[in-house]
């Protein structure tokens, strides 16, 4: 400031009167202007109000302490009272506005004063190009809120955005061409970038002019994509480029506010931004200790877009005390969260068709689903090595998908295995809660035998691996030999269970009849729903007999009646015996 102000006073020499005596000294920012009063009263009316209120005692000397610029501002402004041509910039109107209006400087006191040429060239030149507008924002920022207070941060504003929605739709048009049959359609082929130059310019804008421009530009209808890509460049102009540059609390504080800003101003579509700039923002969210709003805010934004994320994005390193673990299991576990309670609201909003349309593997959130829980699988591993890793929380990151989500358990398999094999002081008790997230039965082939042989396993869990290789081996016998009754399989099965059963545990062996209890009531209510259906077929059949019942009987009768009509025929012909008869038919037959 004193280096300004020297020079100023060294420029003012140049200008002003040599052969008239100056009259009135102003001291502006530890600089000091000799001037004359006539001038500076016929143009500044501050100026010719603080003479006027001191006329009696002839003042020689006035301290504009609160004059808004700088001493080169001043200087301009003093330049103008004389006479002195100067042009007029847009590095330089925002200070002349200012310094004009403080020092009064309108048509009241002069026609054409600098107020009227400074809103001119405001209105007339930079209003008209985004370039300058945001030139004007930057010189702005040291001229607040007196800046504000004359409007000019609000029609650059307006304008900057309204040009850029100007350039998108012009960009738009360019695209347009006609096709082979004559229909106007719009062309794949983009250049990047195209229509949106203006992001690097805006970088350069302080945070809080940044976040007015950004609004501005969302309620003209800018593009989201646009918008994001914005949001990137200044962040990685902010973030990244001055991370180094400042340690000090001060620069931890304007970093934070950065984070903080950018989350509120990321548009609501879903990919209007990459999900690894949500995730770079959320780990700089945590680093710096932002708002619960902001990392909760980008918490859900990511869940909703989970499913094209890697296991880099989840790895996010913890910033808490020593002793913790070392990434942020709190933050990926409410992602999951989020993730899944997305999942469930599509879900309940479907109707009973697209419900069940849903539940087929082509079907997008069932795909979404089989990918996150390979993600949270291999994420479940990356950390189980962690010795400060609890159970519970283990166990409440594997358990925030639903369980039709993996359809095979080798990966969770695997990451059970690891923290076992880190954490081999768990109580066996503990082993049985986490082992109890593996459904043994979708364990592949290679998998059922490691976990066989995994002495770290409980045993029970053991058992339920050799149980579910019978169930496998006897399903794939019965799928060989479909025509064999597979009674006697069934019973091998038993006898061998029984005999695995003895060299149990009593726990274990409890467990292993239960099992085999729950299969036999199947088996039960399998042979109940046949009996059903005998009785069903037993009380039809009983139908019919009763109907045909009178006719058989009738026709029975008859034929009795008959055989007693040719007994007594041949006994009223004189036969001395009632075996002749019968002797006669014998004969007859025989010959």
């Amino acid at each position: 400031m004193d280096k300004q102000a020297n020079c100023a006073r060294q420029s003012c020499s140049e200008w002003v009167f040599r052969d008239v005596p100056s009259d009135i000294t102003i001291e502006v920012h530890g600089g000091s202007f000799s001037l004359h009063k006539f001038p500076l009263v016929s143009r500044s009316g501050r100026i010719r109000k603080l003479v006027a209120e001191h006329r009696d005692s002839d003042i020689s000397r006035i301290e504009l302490l609160t004059l808004p610029g700088d001493a080169e501002s001043f200087e301009q402004a003093a330049q103008f009272c004389y006479g002195v041509n100067f042009e007029i910039t847009a590095s330089n109107v925002a200070q002349l506005c200012c310094v004009s209006d403080y020092l009064e400087m309108t048509e009241e006191y002069s026609k054409n004063n600098l107020c009227s040429r400074a809103e001119e060239y405001l209105e007339s030149i930079v209003c008209k190009n985004l370039e300058t507008c945001v030139q004007v924002l930057q010189q702005c920022e040291s001229l607040l809120p007196l800046a504000d207070e004359l409007r000019i941060v609000s029609r650059c504003i307006d304008a900057i955005a309204s040009k850029a929605c100007v350039e998108q739709i012009a960009s738009s048009f360019s695209r347009l061409e006609y096709s082979s049959s004559g229909r106007l359609h719009m062309s794949k082929q983009t250049t990047k970038g195209e229509g949106d130059w203006w992001i690097a310019d805006l970088s350069g804008l302080r945070i809080d002019l940044y976040q007015r421009v950004i609004a501005a530009m969302k309620c003209r209808g800018v593009r989201p994509e646009s918008i994001g890509a914005s949001l990137m460049s200044y962040a990685q102009k902010e973030l990244i480029k001055k991370s180094n540059q400042s340690t000090q609390p001060t620069g931890s504080d304007h970093e934070s506010r950065v984070v903080e800003t950018i989350v509120s101003l990321l548009p609501v579509e879903k990919f209007a931004v990459p999900l690894t700039f949500l995730f770079g923002l959320l780990r700089s969210a945590v680093m710096l200790d932002c708002t619960v709003a902001s990392r909760l805010d980008l918490e859900r934004r990511i869940g909703s877009q989970l499913d094209v994320a890697t296991l880099d994005d989840l790895l996010i390193p913890s910033s808490r005390n020593a002793g913790d673990t070392l990434f942020d299991v709190d933050t990926v576990e409410r992602i999951l969260v989020n993730f899944s309670q997305q999942d469930d609201s599509e879900l309940d909003d479907m109707d009973d068709d697209s419900l069940f349309e849903s539940d087929t593997l082509s079907s997008p959130s069932q795909s979404a689903l089989f990918k996150v829980s390979k993600l949270v699988d291999n994420y479940l591993a990356e950390i189980a090595p962690d010795a400060n890793l609890k159970l519970n929380k283990f166990i409440a990151v594997a358990e925030t998908l639903p369980a039709h989500a993996r359809t095979i358990h080798d990966g969770l398999y695997r990451a059970i295995d690891l923290y076992l094999k880190a954490h081999q002081g768990l109580a066996d008790e503990d082993k049985r809660r986490v082992c109890k997230l593996v459904d043994f039965q979708k364990l592949s082939h290679e998998a059922g035998a490691h976990a066989a042989q995994n002495e770290r396993l409980p045993l029970q869990s053991i058992v339920q691996v050799l149980y579910s290789e019978q169930l496998r081996l006897r399903n794939a016998l019965f799928c060989s030999y479909p025509d064999e009754d597979p009674k006697p399989m069934r019973q091998s099965w038993r006898i061998s269970s029984g005999a695995l059963s003895a060299a149990m545990s009593p726990r274990d062996n409890y467990a292993s009849l239960r099992r085999e209890n729950r299969e036999l009531k199947l088996e039960l209510a399998r042979l109940r729903m046949r009996l059903n259906d005998l009785e069903k077929e037993h009380v039809c059949m009983k139908r019919d007999m009763e109907k045909s019942t009178s006719w058989k009987f009738m026709a029975s009768f008859s034929r009795a009646i008959g055989r007693l009509k040719i007994f007594t025929h041949s006994y009223y012909k004189g036969s001395t015996s009632p075996l002749k008869p019968s002797h006669k038919t014998e004969s007859k037959l025989t010959q």
